[in-house]
């Protein structure tokens, strides 16, 4: 799922990816651990620790709190990306 409607504060530098992510997630470590490995920057936000992040990643994802969900300096966006995916875009 891509969308338009990612807030402005969260859209990352050109060449890195925002990921909104939760301590639990396994496809979130996944990632993280993909684009480490990969040099590929990325800043990430834990929707249960910053206030309105939740929203943000519910307004893209059908009301769903689905994560990982990433902003790409486009501001679309993606949820549950691959890392293939992740490098086709930047």
């Amino acid at each position: 799922m891509t969308s338009t409607a990612a807030p402005t504060a969260y859209i990352p530098e050109a060449g890195t990816i925002t990921m909104f992510s939760t301590g639990w997630c396994g496809y979130c470590a996944r990632l993280k651990q993909q684009l480490t490995k990969d040099g590929i920057g990325f800043t990430e936000v834990n929707i249960e620790e910053v206030d309105g992040t939740a929203a943000i990643v519910e307004s893209v994802n059908g009301g769903n709190q689905t994560v990982p969900t990433v902003i790409f300096p486009d501001g679309s966006t993606a949820t549950n990306p691959s890392l293939a995916e992740v490098k086709s875009r930047l």
